[in-house]
């Protein structure tokens, strides 16, 4: 398969001016609303960082340890935009990068180690160790453009990427969804953030949401449906 997953995520959107992905953390009161043109744009920061500074190739690996956020979102996309396999937990493989968190740096000694912040403007990391990069500097100079040169045959530990590339979904092209489902494991990313994007809908992701909170998102969101 030549093109990649990201690429038909964002041309099965119909308008790139419209939100694509909305994150809400009910813990810190987070909601980062990003178009497919501003998410599209930070995935081609990461792809074209990961091909000329780290020198990722089509087929590569990358670790992604992180929990949902629509910056690991841009992460997962970015990868994918280069064309390199993602993995997750314990994907078998050989990472040439690994993209964590502060707080789960000590399980990681890949040769090269981004640290990504999780906070609502990508801010920097601070008195990272010696060797480790923080997210913001490595990738905010990049181009936000990027042109791919195919996709490897693995895309999500062991699952191809033609394979993921037709995951099945319930969502109906177009439209909104709410959704509290997990994304942190290989399954849930395919199924919870992968599938609804590679067929044309809009997800609201919500952390931390009682009930009453989660109907009260999908009414001012203008919800379609609610995944929980």
């Amino acid at each position: 398969m030549t093109e990649t997953l990201t690429g038909i995520v964002l041309r099965r959107v119909a308008d790139h001016a419209r939100p694509l992905l909305t994150f809400y953390d009910e813990g810190t009161g987070e909601r980062t609303e990003l178009s497919a043109a501003t998410l599209g744009n930070w995935a081609a920061k990461i792809a074209n960082y990961l091909r000329d500074e780290i020198g990722v190739l089509p087929g590569d690996d990358v670790r992604v340890d992180l929990p949902e956020h629509w910056q690991t979102a841009a992460v997962l996309l970015g990868v994918w935009w280069a064309g390199a396999r993602v993995l997750i937990d314990d994907g078998d493989g050989d990472p040439r990068i690994a993209f964590t968190s502060r707080d789960r740096l000590d399980g990681h000694d890949e040769d090269e180690v981004v640290v990504v912040p999780l906070d609502p403007f990508a801010m920097g990391a601070r008195d990272l160790p010696l060797g480790v990069s923080d997210f913001g500097e490595s990738v905010r100079t990049h181009g936000d453009q990027y042109r791919p040169s195919g996709a490897g045959e693995f895309a999500l530990n062991g699952v191809t990427t033609a394979a993921l590339a037709s995951t099945e979904s319930t969502v109906t092209p177009g439209a909104r969804i709410v959704s509290t489902r997990p994304w942190r494991d290989a399954d849930g990313i395919a199924a919870n953030l992968l599938a609804p994007l590679l067929h044309g809908a809009a997800l609201v992701w919500v952390r931390g949401a009682d009930d009453d909170r989660v109907a009260a998102i999908a009414a001012m969101e203008k919800a379609d449906a609610v995944l929980r």
